[in-house]
């Protein structure tokens, strides 16, 4: 009988590991504010789609990918990447100053849309409470450039450590602002069209969770957007309550939710491929994970430029 296969990562990795976790979609609420901060690449997407009626078909989409990447067969990985590729090798944008055409598989917009998701990822879980070392953090990012692959990037050229996740945005960022398109993303995360039956549960679930996506972005984010945030210790202690509440449902209840992927790995691959912190097979240091207290960040947050040592807390000058 042939080995069934594990697929791009694999149970060993740090990726099939974290992306279990609840936190991942807070990260993903996250990754669209900070990704609607290039206008280049924000306007891609406004100009191509209506994105206030397509945003939840755009948000599962992309969770879709993220799960069939990270938890599917080699070959579905795969035909996921080049199913993405043709779909952006047919659009293109027009920049309203200059008339200038271009496409929305421009490697430089690309990677930004994939540093942006990779750190938010890496932020939310590790601020709120998923113990990872810097060692596993700098391990995460390496291990995605094989997703970067999959969308068109050259992975030679995407970012391998927390380091140089930390330097690719501080070379871009004079490049973001927030325009009229990023407005609108904003406007729709904040309150997004519903039924007026489930308007009192967008005002109590929806908003705090979007809330507290934007509310861990980078400092300079908030000073584009033009609206504050609480201070960095109360959305840490936010993010990591967060965590405790999401991760107290039995990870068993929260993987039957559609399309299961983590349960189909588990069936393909045998219960010891389940995420399960508990058993994870690279050292994890719970001293090291961001809480309240004293701690080291990942230096890839979003171009903040924040490591904190064991002295400092969250708050550093974006």
């Amino acid at each position: 009988m042939s080995e069934a296969d594990a697929g791009l990562f694999g149970p060993s990795s740090v990726t099939w590991q974290a992306h279990g976790d609840p936190m991942m979609w807070v990260a993903g609420i996250r990754a669209l504010y900070l990704q609607a901060l290039h206008p280049r690449a924000v306007r891609g997407v406004m100009q191509n789609s209506d994105f206030r009626k397509d945003a939840w078909g755009r948000l599962m989409r992309t969770a879709h990918f993220v799960g069939t990447t990270t938890y599917g067969t080699t070959q579905a990985a795969e035909k996921a990447g080049a199913r993405v590729r043709k779909i952006h090798s047919m659009l293109s944008a027009t920049d309203p100053d200059t008339g200038e055409r271009y496409g929305v598989d421009e490697p430089d917009l690309l990677l930004w849309v994939h540093c942006a998701e990779i750190d938010s990822y890496l932020h939310v879980l590790r601020r709120s409470g998923f113990p990872l070392s810097d060692t596993a953090a700098d391990q995460y990012v390496a291990e995605h450039r094989e997703s970067a692959r999959l969308v068109g990037l050259d992975p030679d050229g995407v970012p391998a450590s927390t380091a140089e996740l930390a330097a690719y945005f501080e070379k871009v960022r004079p490049e973001l602002a927030v325009g009229p398109e990023a407005r609108a993303v904003d406007d729709f995360l904040r309150r997004p069209p519903t039924r007026a039956l489930l308007i009192p549960a967008r005002a109590l679930l929806w908003r705090r969770v979007a809330n507290l996506a934007y509310a861990s972005l980078p400092r300079y984010a908030h000073e584009l957007y033009g609206r504050p945030a609480p201070p960095p210790r109360t959305v840490t202690r936010r993010l990591a309550a967060t965590g405790t509440l999401l991760r107290l449902v039995p990870a068993r209840v929260r993987w039957q939710l559609p399309p299961k992927h983590i349960l189909r790995a588990m069936a393909r691959l045998g219960p010891g491929s389940r995420p399960d912190r508990r058993h994870v097979p690279y050292k994890v240091d719970r001293r090291d994970a961001i809480l309240d207290g004293p701690g080291r960040a990942q230096r890839g947050n979003g171009g903040d430029g924040a490591t904190c040592q064991r002295c400092q807390r969250w708050g550093t000058p974006g």
